[in-house]
């Protein structure tokens, strides 16, 4: 996954490095998976001894008039305020690490967290759900909104950190889904990735030959299509020695098609009343970036929650979907696509051009392209299915759940909303226009694949596990 999604400096061209670029002190993929698992822990040592996380995991009550609003967020004034305090911190000590200016992070990261919070009232009005009013769509059409009407100021830069947070979230998320939900569904959504992967690349690829589109070029749209978007796109280039604006035109791509995805897959099944699995693994199967596909899946899981009886499905279930489809299906793809495309850049398109570069391909680009915080996620499930073994399911959902489940759900939302604001403060919609029209067109064929076979396999060939999901 490792999405560099929608971030402006990708969009606006500049080569964005791998996440495995070294730093002073570790990756960015390491700090999110060492921030996740060390809240998991404490969470389950407070547990543990008797207590509970909950009065530090905080989020605004369902409030019908502005009064209650007001008197739900002061009673809570200093759980807001411990809760922005350990943000800071620990974010703090990853930012420093990675060798970034923490004062300059702590100034754009209030504004942030302030904006963030405002989001979760809105999204917590009881008539929300009747206007798809969810927060992390609330945070994204916000984002866009401000970033394309006004010039954002350079202060506020430092704290969009659009992977570091979804990394974050995905790791907390990793603590609701055990590891027994993965083995049973983890085989088809590796099964349905693998389906779209290679038809994705292929017909994408075929396209751009076909509109005479340099077979780098190609290679890298196929990719960004067929896997995970932005940071397929880098790994790609990097792997095929693609030109720098040739990546450019792929991301940009790519974050067009994001944004549609976001907003189209949800009404689009709220439409069709698709059960919540079905529905997450159809947009796992179809959204071309992490960070934009999870707030969609989160957004009908939301619209689930408010809205009961009108969609079948726990509400979890389409989040769950969409990361076993996604993040344990499609995105372990960015490795194998890398080192298959470095050997045949190497060995036939380079030879061929006699071009005189020679790329070294090893067995080690595979991990070296592979996200590490999916280690964080799967060490995360292993923690709760341990957790879970001790406790009858009825004493589970009674007690682990509320207790030691819940406030960590509440952190991971945080850390997604923090994202979801953070990508669309950081797209423009000027930067998207110029990608020519042979690239848009061989793209648009892979999307048009995607959405139609993502469709196929999650509403009817493998419905009867995604429609189980969480149940």
């Amino acid at each position: 996954m490792s999405n560099r999604s929608i971030t402006g400096d990708a969009v606006a061209g500049n080569a964005v490095p791998s996440s495995e670029a070294r730093r002073p002190f570790g990756t960015e993929d390491w700090w999110a998976v060492a921030i996740g698992l060390l809240a998991i822990v404490i969470a389950y040592a407070l547990f543990a001894s008797g207590s509970s996380i909950k009065w530090l995991a905080v989020a605004p009550a369902k409030w019908s008039g502005i009064g209650q609003l007001a008197g739900d967020l002061g009673k809570h004034a200093s759980g807001y305020v411990a809760l922005f305090i350990t943000f800071a911190a620990v974010f703090s000590v990853a930012i420093a690490a990675l060798g970034l200016h923490v004062g300059r992070f702590l100034a754009g990261f209030l504004v942030i967290f302030v904006v963030s919070t405002i989001i979760f009232a809105a999204g917590a009005w009881v008539e929300a759900s009747a206007y798809n009013l969810e927060p992390p769509l609330i945070a994204l059409a916000l984002g866009l909104f401000v970033s394309n009407l006004f010039t954002l100021p350079a202060w506020l830069a430092p704290a969009l950190r659009v992977e570091f947070y979804i990394k974050v979230g995905i790791v907390l998320l990793g603590a609701t889904l055990p590891l027994t939900l993965i083995v049973w569904a983890g085989p088809v959504a590796i099964g349905q990735a693998t389906i779209v992967s290679l038809v994705t690349f292929f017909v994408i690829y075929g396209a751009a030959r076909a509109l005479a589109i340099d077979k780098r070029f190609a290679a890298v749209l196929g990719v960004g299509g067929a896997v995970c978007g932005v940071s397929a796109a880098i790994a790609i280039a990097g792997a095929v020695r693609a030109r720098r604006e040739q990546a450019s035109v792929a991301i940009t791509l790519v974050v067009v098609w994001a944004i549609v995805m976001v907003f189209a897959l949800p009404a689009v099944s709220r439409a069709l009343g698709l059960p919540t699995g079905v529905a997450g693994a159809w947009i796992g199967t179809s959204e071309f970036a992490d960070a934009a596909g999870i707030a969609a899946a989160q957004a009908y899981g939301d619209f689930a929650r408010h809205a009961p009886g009108v969609v079948a499905g726990a509400p979890d279930a389409s989040l769950q979907a969409f990361v076993l489809m996604k993040v344990v299906g499609r995105d372990i793809w960015i490795g194998i696509w890398a080192f298959v495309l470095a050997i045949v850049a190497t060995t036939r398109w380079e030879r061929d051009a006699a071009d005189g570069v020679q790329a070294k391909p090893s067995a080690r680009e595979i991990w070296t392209r592979f996200p590490k915080f999916v280690i964080g996620f799967v060490v995360a499930s292993a923690i709760v299915t341990w957790i879970a073994s001790h406790y009858t399911l009825a004493d589970y959902r009674s007690i682990v759940t509320p207790a030691f489940v819940a406030p960590i759900v509440a952190l991971r939302t945080w850390a997604f909303t923090f994202c979801f604001l953070s990508i669309g403060l950081t797209t423009r919609f000027s930067t998207l226009a110029g990608t020519g029209a042979r690239p848009l067109a061989a793209f648009t064929a892979g999307v048009a694949v995607n959405v139609v076979i993502g469709y196929l396999l999650s509403v009817h060939l493998f419905a009867p596990y995604w429609s189980a999901l969480g149940q």
